[in-house]
């Protein structure tokens, strides 16, 4: 019995682990569209979109004191202390993972205003 727990615990771990990974290989789209978009000064109703779902992903984290909620869920199934314990990344991406993506964000942004300004 204490077997099927493990292996179910397991299992469980495993789904977070791949719905995590689908969710932050969507934001690397969003992200890296908008980058994409206000470079080549093609701003349109995506670069808005996609700066809504940035913040609307910025007031989540901001109301889980900067934790994805899907990591707190993993939590119940593992004791792990690794950075990528609930995702499929390297371990130094998962770690720096929300600094790299908001320098990204930010530059977006300012490229964004220079275009809106000129």
């Amino acid at each position: 019995m204490e077997k099927v727990k493990k292996n179910n615990r397991k299992l469980k771990l495993l789904i977070i682990k791949l719905i995590h990974t689908v969710i932050w290989v969507f934001f690397n789209v969003v992200i890296f569209y908008l980058l994409y978009a206000v470079y080549s000064n093609r701003i349109d109703s995506r670069v808005w979109i996609c700066i809504g779902i940035v913040l609307l992903e910025s007031i989540i984290l901001l109301l889980f004191k900067l934790k994805c909620p899907l990591t707190l869920i993993a939590r119940r199934y593992s004791h792990s202390t690794r950075e990528n314990f609930d995702i499929f990344l390297p371990e130094w991406l998962a770690k720096y993972n929300k600094l790299i993506y908001s320098i990204i964000f930010l530059i977006s942004i300012v490229i964004l205003v220079y275009r809106l300004a000129t």
